[in-house]
């Protein structure tokens, strides 16, 4: 009689392949966690060096993604979050050469002190361990991930999402080099080996084998990681950020700052999206800030007030105020001085990155410190939420939780801490 074999189910080749990969990971993390910091930036600077060598299959890995993208009928600010050409690729690679370049943060000693029966204790840096990264389509993260969790020590698991699919396994494969030309695990950065859903499922209930999910994407897949995650979550929330032009802001800069925050790419999570304007400022600079959004394409949905200043401006509704567009769409309403754009910040917001522009000092301190966001800027673009421009080389998201890390997540953010207790002989009595 012949024997029947019973074909395992996706969610058990999921289940196997969260083994396999987890359980090399924690091998690798243990290994990465010693190596010195010229070995692990050799590794990074060998990974750039992989990634120009092989820039063309990268770029053709890329145009499989972008045709496909366009099939699916992604818009043209995601299909732009998804392009990588030469100077993409380049920045990628210099992106690394910067994290090597940045001092070690494994091993700093954080507070140092002696008690007075004699015993020395000391709080120092160390790796997190081995972290899961779920993220949607910029392949660039994948580099950037990699890299910083290799810097600080720790291996990564890494879920892009299926837009990026090409590009990403393109790039991990030069990333994999740079270990092994340093001659470390190459299981010390994975890829989930499909755009199977189940596998973000079994990341998701791999307590014991990953030590910290990172989830960077919209606000659905955000949702469904902290509410299905039995792995503690470093929160990277949609990026809903804010423009203020206050009624003593600069005309000049108050068109520029917001020009940029909005159009230099509408789909980045540092893009702003909603623009909000003192009724000091509505008269006088409000006009030519739509006009120069509305020449370039961005479509303006306004309040009452802002819609009777140009008939090209459409009707906001409700859920204009909590809506990340990530493309050429921005909403626009008129508050009453600062006070007014704190507390709708504090109400529709993200948390993420919001802007003031103004000359007046005072109402700059009072939103600075006002506004609950990782990041607040005075006179300056949203846009420049991003790890690489506050020096950090590369970042693994924005974080908008409040445990552990805020802002901008780089390498020294991918660290934990244990306490080192020297003693003489000493007993507790």
């Amino acid at each position: 009689m012949a024997t029947v074999t019973k074909m395992a189910t996706p969610d058990e080749v999921a289940a196997l392949a969260m083994q396999r990969i987890g359980a090399a990971a924690r091998a690798a993390a243990a290994e990465l966690a010693l190596a010195p910091a010229e070995v692990k930036n050799q590794a990074l600077l060998q990974a750039a060096a992989a990634l120009r060598a092989s820039a063309g299959d990268i770029q053709a890995a890329n145009e499989r993604d972008m045709q496909a993208g366009e099939e699916k009928g992604l818009t043209r600010a995601l299909l732009d979050r998804l392009m990588l050409d030469e100077a993409r690729i380049e920045a990628i690679a210099q992106g690394l050469e910067d994290v090597a370049a940045q001092p070690d943060p494994v091993g700093r000693i954080l507070a140092d002190w002696q008690q007075p029966n004699g015993l020395k204790i000391s709080r120092i840096a160390v790796p997190l361990g081995v972290i899961g990264i779920i993220y949607e389509s910029r392949p660039n993260v994948t580099a950037d991930a990699g890299g910083l969790c290799l810097k600080a020590g720790n291996a990564a698991i890494l879920r892009g999402g299926s837009e990026s699919f090409h590009s990403s396994n393109a790039i991990i494969q030069a990333l994999r080099a740079g270990l092994v030309a340093a001659g470390l695990p190459e299981a010390a950065i994975q890829s989930m080996p499909s755009t199977d859903r189940a596998l973000v499922g079994e990341m998701l209930r791999a307590a014991g084998l990953i030590d910290v999910i990172v989830p960077r994407g919209g606000r659905g897949l955000i949702e469904r990681v902290m509410n299905e995650s039995r792995v503690p979550v470093m929160a990277h929330l949609d990026g809903l950020c804010h423009v203020y032009v206050d009624g003593d802001a600069d005309p000049k800069k108050a068109r520029r700052i917001t020009f940029n925050s909005k159009m230099r790419r509408p789909g980045v999570c540092g893009a702003a999206e909603t623009l909000l304007v003192d009724a000091r400022a509505m008269a006088g600079m409000l006009p030519a800030i739509l006009d120069d959004l509305i020449t370039e394409g961005c479509e303006v949905r306004g309040d009452p007030a802002v819609c009777g200043l140009d008939p090209r401006v459409s009707p906001a509704t409700e859920a204009d105020w909590t809506t990340e567009y990530l493309d050429a769409i921005i909403s626009v309403k008129i508050v009453n001085g600062v006070e007014g754009a704190i507390r709708h910040i504090n109400n529709y917001g993200s948390h993420h990155t919001d802007s003031i522009i103004t000359e007046n000092q005072e109402s700059a301190e009072r939103f600075l410190a006002g506004i609950d966001s990782a990041i607040v800027l005075h006179n300056a673009s949203t846009q420049f939420a991003d790890g690489g421009e506050f020096g950090m080389g590369a970042e693994i998201g924005i974080s908008t939780g409040k445990l552990h890390a805020r802002g901008p997540v780089g390498a020294e953010q991918l660290t934990t801490y244990k306490y080192v207790v020297r003693g003489t002989g000493q007993v507790r009595p």
